[in-house]
């Protein structure tokens, strides 16, 4: 169990462990800094409404975002609070073995960059439910792509939720459901009125900001060693409780290395299957800048990965000088693993005070809260497209919906989810939510990478075993985490879980690719034979371009 909840420090912001429910002292920084966010933020919206008249630039942006700022809010869409606290937190705990996910959560995009990214702007207009129905058929895939999505969708929105208010009570000093009432009611101002242009803007400032401020940190931190990486890690090391071996790799993959391994999978190509993150390759004009986003999204992303290694070692090395961070004893003593004030999801919070001051503090709060509302947002919008365009335009009205439905029905879905996600974030506020976003990832690599991947590049692929592959993905990885100690255990309170370790992904994906190769193969209807013949139709739109959506003229 240590071993998922420390793989997955983004999610454990939200366990009670992680995060003493006690509310934290208003930062006046803080709460200028915020404040101003808002007020900028709702500046975007009122300017993103105005531009926002149709259904592509509802969804899309109208698509005409380049490669650089598409690649910006990706990153701004990806990098969770949750994440960089999380990772922080990791290496200032098991020094190296701390980066492997970081390194996971990076293996992702070159899959997206070299499968997916070019072929899902050629194939597609909205979401990537419009790929996988391009020669299949549409009921089918788009109840099968809106099922995975609205569930990865809540899954994540739950995680970030309860993270988002246990978070804000620490930094703002705020009630926990204020906090979330805060944080849903700004995702429903931000998509509803101003689209993905609002969204999309939201996350391309959040992502200046918290690149801003790691920088800044890990500027801070160099000084406080004269820019001397070797005494930072030396004195790191002489202050850890393990010694030299927090540079040394290893010890958190060996307690449960097919734990680990089943994990790393579901990271590499769960990025290819989230709904929120494809969804953003539809605001570019092109592949070209399709390809371009994906370069620059890895390129931010890794290099913040890179600066959270430098934070966490510096946090190891600095923070022991300074007990007001950490739970003392009588006699002064303190744990500096065990006894941190927040649990150790704080490291860089207490880290950015003991550099910067309570300036630095405040900004790094602001920028927390920045990054909480633009992924909450992205996840909406994807959630609502989800809804409005595949079950409603598609499913039931059959492709007859005007515009103007789609809108009005994208708008309400916007409100039933941030309603929803305020009273789910309430409802979980007590409960260990650490394993919802694994699952999230597991599912995504499970039931939408399969049939996404499959559909565009292997002509073989059929409706029937699209269908039955990705459902049996999505349900075995659903499973396999309800019966595992995560949740078995954890939360239903029995004595031994069903299921070896908690993560899906090395039984799951390959049974879910399994089943699409071999029902597709004993699919000889006469639909199977249409869908096979088209495959030329979809390799010469998917490589060229020719015929695929433009970018909207405003």
């Amino acid at each position: 169990m240590k071993t998922f909840l420390l793989s997955l420090g983004l999610f454990s912001l939200a366990s009670n462990n992680a995060m003493a429910a006690s509310p934290g002292q208003a930062n006046t920084s803080a709460i200028v800094m915020f404040l101003i966010f808002i007020a900028g933020t709702m500046g975007i919206t009122w300017w993103a409404a105005r531009r926002t008249r149709t259904t592509s630039d509802f969804y899309t942006a109208g698509g005409g975002l380049t490669g650089f700022q598409n690649g910006l809010a990706i990153a701004g869409d990806y990098l969770s609070a949750a994440s960089f606290l999380g990772i922080a937190g990791m290496v200032y705990v098991s020094g190296f073995d701390g980066m492997i996910y970081a390194i996971g959560f990076m293996f992702g995009w070159p899959v997206v960059m070299f499968l997916i990214a070019e072929r899902l702007r050629n194939l597609g207009r909205y979401n990537f439910a419009d790929v996988t129905s391009f020669r299949l058929s549409q009921n089918p895939m788009r109840i099968l792509a809106a099922s995975a999505s609205l569930l990865i969708i809540a899954l994540y929105l739950i995680a970030q939720m309860v993270g988002a208010g246990k978070l804000i009570v620490l930094l703002f000093g705020l009630d926990y459901n204020v906090a979330v009432v805060i944080v849903g009611s700004l995702m429903m101002i931000y998509v509803t009125f101003g689209g993905m242009t609002a969204t999309t803007w939201v996350q391309i400032i959040k992502a200046v900001l918290m690149l801003f401020g790691a920088t800044l940190m890990t500027i801070l931190v160099l000084a406080a060693f004269y820019w001397d990486v070797d005494s930072m890690l030396a004195a790191a090391v002489e202050t850890h409780p393990t010694g030299h071996a927090i540079l040394e790799p290893g010890a958190a993959v060996s307690s449960n290395p097919l734990n680990v391994l089943s994990l790393g999978i579901a990271l590499a190509f769960g990025t290819a299957g989230l709904p929120h993150i494809l969804m953003r390759f539809f605001t570019v004009a092109d592949a070209k800048e399709a390809r371009k986003s994906v370069i620059y999204a890895s390129s931010f992303i890794g290099y913040f990965y890179l600066l959270t290694f430098i934070i966490g070692f510096g946090a190891i090395a600095l923070l022991v000088k300074h007990p007001e961070y950490f739970q003392t004893g009588p006699d002064g003593s303190f744990n500096m693993l065990t006894n941190l004030i927040g649990g150790t999801n704080m490291v860089a919070v207490h880290l950015a005070n003991a550099v910067g001051g309570n300036l630095l503090l405040g900004f790094l709060a602001a920028v927390t809260f920045a990054t909480i509302v633009a992924v909450v947002a992205g996840l909406a919008l994807a959630g609502a497209a989800a809804i409005s365009h595949d079950l409603y335009a598609n499913v039931i009205a059959k492709g007859r919906a005007t515009e103007k439905d789609q809108m009005r029905i994208s708008r309400i879905s916007t409100v039933v989810l941030g309603v929803l996600a305020i009273l789910l974030g309430i409802i979980f506020e007590n409960q260990n939510v650490a394993f919802m976003v694994g699952l999230a990832f597991a599912i995504a690599a499970s039931a939408n990478f399969p049939v996404l991947v499959l559909s565009i590049a292997w002509r073989g692929c059929t409706t029937r075993g699209a269908t039955i592959g990705g459902f049996l993905g999505l349900v075995t990885a659903t499973a396999w985490v309800v019966l595992s100690s995560t949740v078995w255990v954890d939360v239903f309170g029995f004595a031994e879980p069903i299921t070896p370790f908690p993560n899906p992904g090395i039984l799951s994906i390959p049974l879910a690719f399994f089943s699409i190769w071999l029902f597709s193969t004993l699919d000889n209807s006469a639909r199977a034979t249409q869908e096979r013949e088209a495959f030329e139709a979809l390799t010469v739109r998917s490589q060229t371009g020719i015929g695929a959506a433009s970018a909207s003229a405003h």
